[in-house]
C-alpha cells in the first residue's frame, strides 16, 4: 500500500498525540502531579509518532508476516529511541532518561523489556489501528481537513524549534546579556525579549518534565580555532568531505567488483554520495563521546545502526522519487533487497575506522581552515548543496513521472525536462528502478 505525504502526516499527529498522553500519564502518576513530559509544549511527543511512521513505511511488506512484523517494529522502536537520546544528549550533555539500572540495557537509553513493550504496541497499531486512523481520515471532509493537518504539521515545528531553542539554552551558563540588550534599538530589544520570554517559559517546563536538564553542563565551549569542537561548522565539513569520499570509494568498489565506472553520485552535479555524508554525521553525533569506548562496541553500534539506516534510506528514496538505488536480492542473507548481512558489517568496520582513526584527522585539519575564510566558504558551499539537492529532487520527479506519465505542463517542469532528460538521469543514476 502506498501512503499520501497527508496520511503519512495524519498518522505522525495521532500516533505523537497518543505518545504523550503515555508519556504524561506515567510521569503525572510517578511525579503525583501533572507533567508534561513532551520535549514539545504542545500535546505531542514525536518520536511515537515518527517510530510509527518508519514502522508504517518500511514495514508495509511485512504486514502478512506477524513474526517478522513484531522483530522489525521492535528494532525500529530501539533505533528511534537510542537515536533521540543520543540526539538530546547532544542538545544538552545529559541523559533525558536513564534505563542503566535496568536488567539488559543498552548505554542506558535502550532496554530489552520497553524493546519488547514497543515492539507488540508497534505491531498491533501497524496490523490494526493504522486502517481505522486511515478510513476515518478518508472520510472526513476534503480539503478542510488536509489543511488542518498541514497547519498542525507547520505549528508543532515551530514548537519544535522552539523547544531546540530552550533546551540549548538551558545548556548555556550564565544569565542572558543585559548588556546586550540596553545596546540593540528599542524595537530590538522588544523582539529580544519577546523571544526570551517564549523560549523561557519552553525551559521552565522542561525543566519541571526533566531535572537533570537544568544542571550545568560538563562540557566548556572551546574558542579560538575554526569548527573547534563538533558544532554546525564541524559538522557541514564532515557531510562535505564524507560525500566526496563516499562517492569515490563506490565509484572504485564497482569498478573492482562489476568490472565497470559508473557514477554513484546522489546528486546531479558533482561527485557526492549524500548516503554517506548523512551516513558520517549521524556517526559523529551519536558515537562521538563513545570515542574512548572499546573497538567491539563500535562495531556492533555501526553495524546495527547502519544496516537500519541504509534500510530506512532505500524505503524514503523508493517513496519520495519512485526509484530503486539499489537492489541486493541476490546477495545471501537480505531483507527485502535493500540491506544484507555483509554490508552491514561493513558499516560496523567503517564505524570504528571512523571514530577512531580517520575522524581525529580530518576534525584537525578542518579546525587549520583560517576562521574567517571557513565561514565564507561554509555558507557558500551549504548554499551549494540545499540547490543541487533541491534540483536533484525535482530531475528525480520528473524522472519517474516521464515514464509512462503525461507531458510537460509547467514552467519548470519544461526547465527540468530540457536540462536533465532521461539519457542525462540514466547516466548519474545507472542503478535507478522504477517501481
Amino acid at each position: 500500500m502506498n501512503y499520501t505525504i497527508s496520511e503519512l502526516i495524519w498518522l505522525l499527529l495521532v500516533y505523537s498525540f497518543f505518545g504523550w498522553i503515555i508519556e504524561t500519564v506515567v510521569g503525572t502518576i510517578k511525579n503525583h502531579k501533572f507533567i508534561n513530559r513532551g520535549f514539545s509544549t504542545g500535546p505531542f511527543c514525536l518520536v511515537y509518532g515518527a517510530a510509527a511512521v518508519l514502522m508504517t513505511v518500511i514495514l508495509k511488506d511485512l504486514i502478512g508476516n506477524p513474526v517478522f512484523l513484531f522483530i522489525g517494529c521492535g528494532i525500529i522502536a530501539t533505533v528511534v529511541e537510542w537515536f533521540t537520546g543520543k540526539f538530546l544528549e547532544r542538545l544538552n550533555s545529559h541523559k533525558w532518561w536513564d534505563y542503566s539500572g535496568k536488567k539488559w540495557n543498552f548505554d542506558g537509553y535502550i532496554c530489552l523489556q520497553y524493546s519488547v513493550l514497543w515492539a507488540i504496541l508497534g505491531a498491533v497499531s501497524i496490523r490494526y489501528i493504522n486502517e481505522l486512523l486511515l478510513l476515518f481520515y478518508q472520510i472526513m471532509p476534503q480539503p478542510f481537513f488536509r489543511i488542518f493537518i498541514w497547519f498542525l504539521a507547520v505549528l508543532i515545528t515551530l514548537d519544535m524549534a522552539l523547544s531546540i531553542a530552550a533546551a540549548l539554552h538551558i545548556k548555556k551558563a550564565g544569565p542572558a546579556p543585559e548588556a546586550a540588550i540596553r545596546a540593540k534599538r528599542k524595537a530590538a530589544v522588544l523582539t529580544y525579549k519577546f523571544g526570551i520570554s517564549i523560549v523561557g517559559y519552553v525551559e521552565r517546563r522542561m525543566k519541571k518534565a526533566y531535572p537533570v536538564i537544568a544542571e550545568t553542563a560538563e562540557a566548556i565551549q572551546k574558542e579560538g580555532k575554526f569548527a573547534e569542537g563538533c558544532g554546525f561548522y564541524k559538522l557541514f565539513w564532515l557531510f562535505f568531505i564524507a560525500c566526496i569520499l563516499g562517492d569515490i570509494t563506490e565509484t572504485i568498489f564497482c569498478r573492482i567488483t562489476a568490472g565497470v565506472w559508473m557514477s554513484r553520485s546522489s546528486l546531479v552535479w558533482g561527485p557526492f554520495s549524500i548516503v554517506w555524508g548523512f551516513a558520517i554525521v549521524l556517526a559523529t553525533i551519536l558515537l562521538y563521546k563513545d570515542r574512548e569506548k572499546p573497538d567491539r562496541h563500535l562495531f556492533l553500534v555501526g553495524t546495527f545502526l547502519g544496516g537500519a539506516y541504509e534500510y530506512v534510506c532505500s524505503v524514503l528514496s523508493e517513496l519520495v522519487f519512485g526509484k530503486v538505488f539499489w537492489d541486493y536480492s541476490k546477495i545471501p542473507f537480505n531483507l527485502n533487497g535493500r540491506v544484507n548481512l555483509l554490508y552491514c558489517f561493513f558499516w560496523g568496520i567503517a564505524a570504528v575506522v571512523w571514530i577512531k582513526g580517520l575522524y581525529p584527522r580530518i576534525s584537525g585539519l578542518i579546525e587549520k581552515i583560517p576562521k574567517l575564510w571557513g565561514y565564507i566558504l561554509t555558507w557558500i558551499l551549504a548554499a551549494f548543496m540545499v540547490v543541487n539537492m533541491l534540483v536533484s529532487s525535482l530531475a528525480l520527479i520528473r524522472y519517474d513521472q516521464r515514464a509512462g506519465g503525461p507531458a510537460a505542463e509547467s514552467g519548470w517542469e519544461r526547465i527540468i525536462d530540457t536540462h536533465f532528460d532521461d539519457e542525462r538521469m540514466q547516466q548519474t543514476y545507472p542503478n535507478a528502478i522504477t517501481k
